[in-house]
């Protein structure tokens, strides 16, 4: 379908045709769009929880997107979370969403810190931030200026280790994302557990 869309782009139309063109190819982004969700969310839960390095998921994450032009503080390398494979994702669309909808984004920071008996990884970044009656909402399935999958997504992937995850960012002053991972649920690793995972 997109082949053929790209064919009637080269024929010459009028601007009727045009728009009927655009709409068509809004249609067909929407589709693979929900393909891929479906794809994506079929497979939440399928592969056993692990130990996932925090620094390493983000290292993975900053070669598919290009976010050269930003400047990008991570935690410490030492950081693990008990989590399902799928947890790159997560980040994959916090740094998207930043992107692609929070404007003049020239910064983003991840931090992490104890909180009682919990651990919050924060995202953050310098934009436009998100409405306060929106905060809650953007975690909703088919909500958003896109597809609105991302984020409801990324919910359900951390929660099946019992990660929360919420926005509390200031309008006007940039998004900033909390993901509260409960006791037991992370860890940072020892010199000898550091030495045999640089040997694997």
């Amino acid at each position: 379908l997109r082949g053929y869309i790209g064919l009637m782009k080269k024929q010459k139309h009028d601007e009727t045709l045009g728009e009927i063109i655009r709409k068509e190819e809004t249609i067909v982004e929407t589709i693979s769009n929900q393909i891929i969700f479906t794809r994506d969310y079929q497979n939440v839960g399928v592969q056993p929880p692990g130990w996932i390095c925090v620094s390493d998921i983000i290292r993975t994450v900053r070669r598919s997107i290009d976010i050269s032009s930003l400047s990008v503080h991570i935690p410490a390398k030492d950081l693990e979370i008990y989590g399902d494979p799928l947890i790159e994702r997560v980040f994959y669309n916090l740094f998207e969403n930043s992107l692609r909808h929070g404007g003049e984004v020239t910064e983003i920071t991840i931090t992490a810190s104890k909180k009682e008996d919990s651990l919050l990884i924060i995202f953050a970044d310098n934009g436009i931030g998100i409405p306060y009656e929106e905060k809650e909402r953007i975690f909703e399935r088919e909500y958003g200026k896109n597809t609105g999958l991302g984020l409801f997504l990324a919910r359900e992937i951390l929660a099946i280790t019992g990660i929360g995850i919420t926005e509390t960012g200031e309008p006007g002053r940039g998004a900033r994302f909390e993901m509260t991972i409960p006791g037991g649920v992370y860890r940072h690793l020892t010199n000898e557990q550091k030495d045999i995972s640089t040997s694997a």
